[in-house]
């Protein structure tokens, strides 16, 4: 869909309503922000219908986007000298009175956008909530994400067989069901009674045929129109076949890319299925878990023993300590095999990175940050224990895009560290998450067994979410750190030349951070690491949240936390090697790659400012951009070039179109990839709407916790894409995807969550 289309006033979704409002009505009856109570409950059309049967306001003009480089001590300058009137409310986004619904009350309840971001680090993992009618019965468990909430289903009313899906009419493969089939065989039938009309977004052409050559779900595509055609057969009749694009080479193809179009990193069938029937061989990890069993039974008798040994009244005798650690020292067997020298990696500056998001985080999303300059990106994050079990779900986690299997690009003055190959390197890391061992063992080696288009594997140590959290996964490894740091030695041990990374959080609860004690022990090694030789645990990165679990994301991140625990790996980074006693020096091949630990900062970046604040100030090597990414994607571009950028609605609404070109790509585009792509818009669109343009704001910059009291945009375009209401963002789906399904179902977030704000402390 072309930019003339939204440029020009024309309605995607309707071409007889127009997106701009008639210029008879004055500016004071101007149609207001969604959450003006006025039209509180309406969506997208019904506004448009209001406007034509009571006529509009009169439009503000919607110039190109405007490049705004702010000049801070001028900007401040300014104010002092009154060219804004008011002075900036904590917590309150500070949007000019021109473009404010209620001007004199601008106070507004946000709490369903709070839960939103809770939800982006982990809900996926929520369990599902049982209906209170239906007590006493017996309920399926629900499996995959966001269990606690119901999507509908996206489905033609009777499917077409496998068998026919992409033969020609008259040649199709034969059906092992045959007569007993529940699909549809006739293909004319299908086409005529049970598949919906075709699309006519994107010009009628279907984004896989374009770009692929060929169309992966064929007749059942719901743009097949545009790759299909009738021919005569040798005896008469008339044959309807597909079609491939001629503009495109297949041959040239990489065989590593599934029929998705350029999607990396899909599991084997054959894997997965020895995985599912535990017949997939780990020989590594087997050895390693049987060597842990063995130093955690000895360790156990060894502390009981001394226990009986040492003579009570003397509990703090120094030499009793010194000969107890002189035993253990002498009964430690090593590991069955060192780790493999890892790839180097780099963090810096010039890479900033986007952070594993559960849901949002989607192959789409990233692909759409790649292109808008994020150069270092994770997958969601997924559990250990349902991927050694092969569950399919799970796997389709670590897909990734051909864009993010390219290199980071780097500046010329980047400091690289000792044997670098950025050649080598790619944007591409999974993120998984365990509580035991053996499990994060197995893991890592399946991953780096099975996909070499990995740049690491990092270990989740901050997911907030209840279900994770009791497990002993996610953040519960924040008061389990002697554990933690055998699971990340485990990992190393096992991955190959891949790279093994942390993300942790300040701690547990508020106002007790032990970050700052685990980065320590991670980077120099426990007490028992050191006094066997092992030293550093062998992280190449740890990434610290500025928050606690209990905060959530109530309060701003402490930043002065992070820029704590930053000095201190600066410390081991440049004496590292004098505060190791020389007697026990590690071997280099358990630590760090090159000798260095990378440490990235995380929480409220929003801007370009933020993330050049946080590098100057922090002294941390990158910043990971998690919440600030789904607000405002370009946020890397700004990043890039220094600069706010003042998007209008219509390069926001062609970044939309981009992201459903991208999710027609991921997941097909026959009724369910329709569906699936039209769900998770929508999860991207809860967070979307939050952004208020720069060009409204009375003071910059703008700040991630801020909520906005209601507004309207420049033009009605702009209006509907800051609406909180979520029966807008449907009507902007259709405007790529058509009606939606009879059946389909989307329930935001803030809505459907299990838990209690006032549950969490």
């Amino acid at each position: 869909m072309s930019s003339e289309t939204y440029e020009n006033g024309i309605n995607p979704l309707d071409p007889v309503q127009s997106l701009k409002s008639p210029p008879s009505i004055p500016d004071v009856e101007r149609v207001a922000h969604p959450q003006n109570t006025i039209l509180a409950d309406d969506s997208a059309v019904t506004k448009a219908e209001k406007i034509e049967r009571h006529g509009g306001p009169d439009d503000f003009p919607e110039s190109e986007a405007k490049r705004i480089k702010v000049d801070f001590s001028a900007n401040e300058e300014a104010k002092g000298s009154g060219a804004r009137t008011g002075e900036r409310r904590k917590g309150v986004a500070p949007i000019k009175p021109e473009y404010l619904v209620h001007p004199q009350s601008s106070e507004r309840d946000r709490s369903g956008a709070l839960r939103d971001d809770d939800a982006a680090e982990g809900a996926a993992h929520e369990p599902a909530r049982q209906p209170s009618d239906n007590r006493g019965k017996r309920k399926e468990k629900s499996r995959g994400q966001n269990t606690s909430r119901n999507f509908g289903s996206s489905k033609d009313e009777v499917g077409l067989c496998g068998s026919r899906m992409t033969r020609p009419e008259f040649s199709p493969n034969e059906c092992q069901y045959g007569e007993k089939c529940r699909f549809e065989h006739n293909l004319r039938k299908y086409l005529k009674d049970w598949k919906r009309e075709d699309l006519t977004t994107f010009g009628g052409i279907c984004p896989i045929w374009k770009t692929n050559g060929r169309c992966n779900v064929g007749w059942k595509c719901r743009f097949v129109g545009s790759h299909m055609t009738e021919r005569e057969a040798e005896d008469g009749r008339k044959e309807l076949i597909l079609t491939e694009n001629s503009d495109i080479d297949n041959s040239s193809r990489s065989e590593v890319k599934s029929a998705s179009s350029g999607t990396l990193n899909d599991i084997p069938v054959q894997a997965r299925t020895e995985l599912t029937k535990r017949k997939f061989k780990t020989p590594k990890a087997d050895a390693y878990n049987k060597w842990l069993d063995t130093q955690s039974q000895k360790s156990e008798g060894q502390t009981s023993d001394q226990a009986v040994a040492r003579n009570p009244n003397l509990e703090d005798d120094v030499d009793s300590q010194k000969q107890d650690r002189e035993d253990n020292r002498a009964r430690y067997i090593s590991p069955p095999f060192l780790p493999s020298e890892k790839r180097r990696i780099y963090f810096g500056p010039d890479t900033p990175v986007l952070a594993p998001l559960t849901t949002q985080g989607n192959l789409p999303f990233r692909r759409l940050c790649v292109n808008l300059g994020a150069q270092l990106t994770y997958s969601e994050m997924a559990m250990s224990l349902p991927l050694i079990q092969g569950q399919k779900s799970e796997w389709a986690l670590m897909r990734a895009h051909e864009t993010e299997a390219t290199p980071p690009s780097l500046s010329p003055s980047s400091a690289i560290v000792k044997d670098y190959d950025n050649a080598r390197d790619l944007k591409f890391g999974a993120q998984i998450a365990a509580n035991k061992p053996w499990q994060a063992v197995k893991t890592a080696e399946i991953l780096t067994t099975l996909y070499p288009h990995l740049r690491l594997i990092d270990l989740n140590c901050g997911c907030p979410i209840d279900l994770v959290y009791r497990a002993g996964a996610g953040s519960a490894l924040l008061d389990s750190q002697a554990k933690l740091e055998k699971i990340v030695r485990g990992m190393n041990a096992v991955s190959n030349d891949v790279p093994v990374t942390v993300k942790i959080r300040m701690g547990t609860k508020d106002n007790k951070p032990t970050a700052l004690k685990l980065v320590e022990r991670l980077v120099y090694g426990g007490e028992e690491a050191q006094i066997e030789g092992r030293g550093s645990s062998g992280a190449a990165a740890i990434t610290l949240h500025g928050r606690s679990r209990q905060q959530r994301y109530t309060k701003s991140a402490d930043w002065e936390y992070i820029a704590d625990c930053a000095a201190l790996i600066k410390r081991f980074n440049e004496k590292g090697d004098e505060l190791v006693d020389t007697v026990n020096e590690a071997e280099p091949r358990t630590q760090p790659a090159g000798g260095k630990v990378y440490f990235i900062g995380n929480g409220d970046c929003y801007s370009h400012d933020d993330y050049q604040r946080h590098l100057s100030e922090a002294k941390v090597d990158s910043v990971m951009v998690a919440r600030g990414a789904l607000i405002k994607p370009w946020v890397f571009e700004e990043i890039g070039k220094g600069q706010y950028l003042d998007k209008s609605a219509t390069e926001r609404l062609a970044l939309v179109e981009q992201f459903v070109r991208y999710g027609l790509e991921t997941w097909g585009s026959d009724e369910i990839g329709v569906g699936t792509t039209r769900r998770f818009l929508l999860e991207w669109l809860s967070f979307a709407y939050r952004y208020v343009p720069v060009g409204i704001l009375e003071h910059l910059p703008p700040r991630l916790q801020d909520r906005p009291p209601a507004w309207r945009g420049r033009n009605e375009l702009e209006t509907l894409l800051g609406s909180d209401n979520y029966k807008d963002w449907i009507k902007i789906s259709e405007m790529f995807l058509g009606p939606a399904h009879n059946n389909f179902r989307f329930e935001p977030k803030h809505k459907s969550n299990s838990y209690k704000i006032e549950a969490e402390g």
